[in-house]
């Protein structure tokens, strides 16, 4: 891979991952209280890779719990906003009740600076789908499909709503984490229907490999996805590759097959460029990771930044 300039990415790996990280740090594997999550969300945005920053994850439940652990930390003015993603239970109707009381108390008190604009929810069916859209549809929207037998009944739905869809790309056992033909069937799906998509759950490393599951000592161990390969799967295919091509870039291990220009990023003597990985975010919004510290760190490893 090619080196960035100096204390800033690429052109093309800033179209690539701006705003790309949905920070999910009370999540498994992190699992951190909230307030260890707030302030490290807090810091982040203050940091030099706060442009890769996208959204605090936190689930509908905790919202006050997340009000009292901010306190000071969070904005005043909505010149510096938090926008935040609220994953939401079985109990569509009383979580979404949560997230306008939590909006409301934050445009009277502070103008709105906090808020919750995305919900995050799992659907089974095509019904539930219908059903969660009387609820989530005030929102920008990601519904969790299941990827084991093609989604493509559950992905027309989702866009017959206007939402957007979500996949898991990893877990805390190895049989969570789906097959490669699963991953690009679910891109492929999206792709054909018009849905934007983001994807969660192992994304903290940069490239396909080995890694722990969790970060308890002595850990189960198992092959994940990187997050350069999932988004740049995801690119390649907006502009055309089959799916042949998609499997091996999601199964692309070595740094060395990807080259990351100013104007272009190029795996194995193809390339995106960077307008165009700019459109194909429009596809692969975001990617849930339970770090930020993670990517950061293996970007900088990779000498991308």
């Amino acid at each position: 891979m090619s080196q960035a300039a100096p204390g800033a990415p690429s052109p093309s790996l800033a179209a690539l991952l701006a705003r790309a990280v949905d920070y999910a740090g009370l999540f498994p594997p992190a699992r951190l209280p909230m307030a260890d999550a707030v302030r490290a969300y807090a810091d982040y945005r203050h940091g030099p890779q706060a442009w890769m920053l996208g959204r605090f994850v936190v689930p509908a439940a905790r919202l006050e719990e997340f009000d009292e652990a901010g306190g000071e930390l969070l904005p005043a003015s909505a010149a510096a906003s938090w926008a935040l993603s609220a994953t939401v239970s079985a109990d569509v109707e009383l979580d979404t009740r949560s997230i306008h009381r939590f909006n409301d108390y934050h445009r009277d008190v502070r103008h709105g600076a906090v808020h919750v604009d995305t919900v995050e929810l799992k659907v089974a069916t095509p019904a539930e789908v219908v059903a969660a859209d009387e609820f989530v549809g005030a929102f920008d929207a990601f519904l969790e499909v299941p990827i084991d037998e093609d989604p493509d009944a559950l992905v027309a739905a989702i866009a017959g709503i206007g939402a957007k869809a979500k996949v898991r790309t990893g877990g805390l056992t190895a049989d969570a984490i789906p097959g490669a033909r699963q991953v690009v069937r679910f891109l492929r799906r999206c792709l054909e229907r018009g849905v934007a998509f983001k994807a969660t759950a192992g994304l903290h490393h940069a490239l396909r490999g080995e890694y722990a599951l969790t970060y308890d000592p002595g850990a189960p161990r198992g092959v994940l996805y990187g997050f350069l390969n999932v988004l740049l799967a995801a690119a390649f295919m907006r502009q055309g590759a089959d799916d042949g091509v998609a499997l091996a870039l999601l199964d692309e291990r070595d740094p060395a097959a990807i080259e990351v220009g100013d104007r272009f990023v190029r795996w194995r003597g193809q390339a995106v460029a960077a307008d165009d990985l700019r459109a194909a975010r429009h596809d692969a919004v975001a990617f849930g990771s339970c770090s930020f510290r993670e990517p950061v760190d293996e970007l900088h490893a990779l000498s991308l930044l």
